[in-house]
């Protein structure tokens, strides 16, 4: 035992950091927002008696609440539809051979290199009502001016449209790296059968491709769930809580209102839906064709 003990405690020693470190930033606070979903906090966020479940009963109560959901639910189908469908479009145009290729790879993966508040910064500019460029654009081909942050039928999509810029780096990279692990003699084989462009990209290509798509469709859902600098730079959550994503709510239920019980509320429904969405993806997971 002394001998056993003596060879795994290297080992032990080493993950040491790692356990700290996902106790304080993530065991901790799961455990402290469930013990706060269910009593009454101060302003401190010191808390003063048990609520039980009468804060989850005023969330489900609460219409803000599910304007809220929709809407995160609605960004969310946006950008990861949009975000996966570009850089595949994106990778497969850069997979071949034409001139130019390694100077556009750099400008389409470019954006990982963008931090969420410059990237949002740039779009507040070019979506400016009097003076952005998309505007000025609508102008010159004879539409209205719009306002992109102020009017609840596009300021989602505003928001969207910055989502799934700054996550199309990384979607080109990760595409692109699976697109150049297909073996060349499968694309040789393909062509040597008679086999179309489109029939192989159908097929071959894509069923392939499939793991990358996968993990794609899972990172890029948990950043959409997430998006919060973005929501607080463009539009504060409005106008008419068309952009209130779950995320920003708890920002500002718990740092604006100081409702520290009702956020941790939202936190912990926000993590069920997250998980169920999991789950549904996992499941289907079967369906991915890993080479």
């Amino acid at each position: 035992m002394k001998n056993k003990i003596k060879k795994e405690m290297p080992g032990i020693l080493f993950s040491i950091p790692a356990l700290l470190i996902i106790i304080t930033f993530y065991i901790y606070p799961l455990i402290k927002t469930m013990v706060y979903s269910v009593t009454f906090t101060n302003e401190h966020g010191k808390i003063v008696e048990m609520a039980w479940l009468e804060n989850f009963y005023e969330l489900f109560t609460d219409k803000s609440f599910y304007e809220g959901l929709i809407a995160t639910l609605k960004f969310s189908a946006i950008t990861v539809i949009f975000s996966i469908l570009i850089s595949l479009i994106l990778a497969i145009l850069c997979n071949e051979k034409l001139k130019g290729v390694p100077l556009f790879r750099t400008i389409f993966s470019s954006t990982m290199g963008i931090s969420v508040s410059a990237g949002a910064s740039i779009v507040l500019f070019l979506f400016h009502p009097s003076i952005g460029m998309i505007n000025e654009s609508l102008k010159f081909i004879g539409i209205l001016p719009i306002n992109w942050f102020t009017d609840s039928s596009y300021s989602i999509w505003a928001v969207a449209i910055t989502t799934i810029w700054m996550n199309i780096g990384f979607g080109f990279l990760v595409l692109t790296s699976g697109l150049q692990n297909i073996g060349v003699e499968i694309d040789e084989s393909s062509q040597i059968d008679g086999v179309s462009y489109f029939q192989k990209l159908l097929k071959i290509t894509l069923p392939l491709l499939s793991p990358s798509i996968f993990y794609l469709l899972i990172t890029t859902t948990l950043k959409s769930f997430q998006s919060f600098g973005q929501v607080d730079i463009l539009t504060g959550g409005g106008p008419s809580n068309s952009t209130n994503f779950i995320v920003y709510s708890i920002y500002k239920t718990a740092f604006t209102n100081y409702r520290f019980d009702y956020a941790s509320v939202q936190g912990i429904i926000l993590l069920t839906i997250i998980c169920i969405i999991m789950f549904f993806k996992f499941k289907f997971e079967r369906k991915v064709h890993y080479q």
